[in-house]
């Protein structure tokens, strides 16, 4: 068991450190003004950053989910392996219920580390800077808006992060049931590549409207006065404002980054678990590693 954590929390570093690029301009796509777009796609995004800010203008608010990333493992691991022994079977639905229940009590966790992310994110290059860090980030929003500005955005997280975990682990259990997910496997890593990354995909498909305007709704106030009332508010400025259109913002960063994070992830994770363990241990393993929503690994055993 705490091997397993080990191993999925340094899975979950190496995908968050691939990923996070990726996650950056997608932050940067859902919240830039319709009537002075800045970005005019993702890789215009991507190459103005690099050139404006560095690479490292990519990894603005890196700190914060590295920081949130083993409190959530260690939450997702215990709510969803004891909510599936619970249910008593491991079943298709029940691995949805399971996943469901993981994400949404980990969003205590995930919504302010992604709040504290997004203002990172969205900080100008060359202004004076209003954060210095992560921790820095939610002490100054407690000091000015309180425990309710911590948990900015925290409904529309639940209403992302319920589904998508359901999504993430009925599919992941779907597709390596499909491709014979075995131990001793010489195509095992690859497959669980491949189901890890259809997964996460259809994870972000499930539930990308929702994450728009969580993302908006974290980042309304940083550059101009606030907007939004809500959600049901937010949803119909950006629609009137934009169309449907706006409600796909980013998805490309997005699914472009679901593969690289979790092959990052997984390779991550056999690696530890191979080198962390004996021979005599590598025999007796019966599970598979299992990756959570877009961004994060949560592997049983190999």
């Amino acid at each position: 068991m705490a091997l397993d954590f080990l191993a999925g929390c340094a899975g979950g570093v190496a995908g968050v450190l691939v990923g996070h690029p990726f996650d950056t301009v997608k932050v940067r796509l859902q919240v830039q003004s319709l009537e002075k777009p800045q970005y005019r796609g993702t890789l215009h995004c991507f190459q103005s950053i690099i050139k404006q800010e560095s690479v490292l203008g990519l990894y603005k608010g890196l700190g914060s989910p590295l920081m949130g990333l083993t409190f959530i493992n260690a939450l997702v691991f215990g709510v969803q392996g004891n909510t599936l022994r619970a249910l008593g079977q491991d079943s298709p639905m029940n691995q949805f219920l399971a996943g469901a229940a993981a994400g949404a009590i980990q969003c205590v966790i995930c919504c302010p580390m992604e709040l504290a992310k997004t203002r990172l994110q969205l900080q100008d290059v060359g202004a004076a800077r209003n954060y210095q860090g992560s921790l820095d980030c939610l002490a100054q929003i407690y000091r000015h808006e309180g425990l309710r500005g911590v948990n900015r955005g925290m409904v529309s997280t639940l209403l992302r992060e319920t589904p998508s975990f359901g999504v993430y682990f009925l599919t992941y259990d779907v597709v390596t049931r499909a491709l014979g997910c075995e131990p001793g496997d010489s195509l095992l890593v690859p497959k669980l590549l491949l189901a890890g990354g259809t997964s996460g995909i259809l994870s972000w498909l499930s539930t990308y409207p929702v994450d728009v305007v969580k993302s908006r709704l974290q980042a309304d106030g940083v550059r101009g006065a606030p907007r939004y009332n809500g959600i049901l508010d937010c949803m119909r400025q950006s629609y009137r404002a934009e169309g449907w259109r706006v409600f796909t913002r980013g998805l490309t960063s997005t699914l472009l980054r679901a593969f690289p994070v979790n092959a990052a992830t997984f390779a991550t994770v056999t690696i530890v678990l191979t080198y962390a363990r004996g021979p005599e241990d590598q025999s007796e393993d019966e599970g598979v590693p299992a990756a959570s929503g877009p961004a994060l690994a949560q592997p049983s055993s190999l």
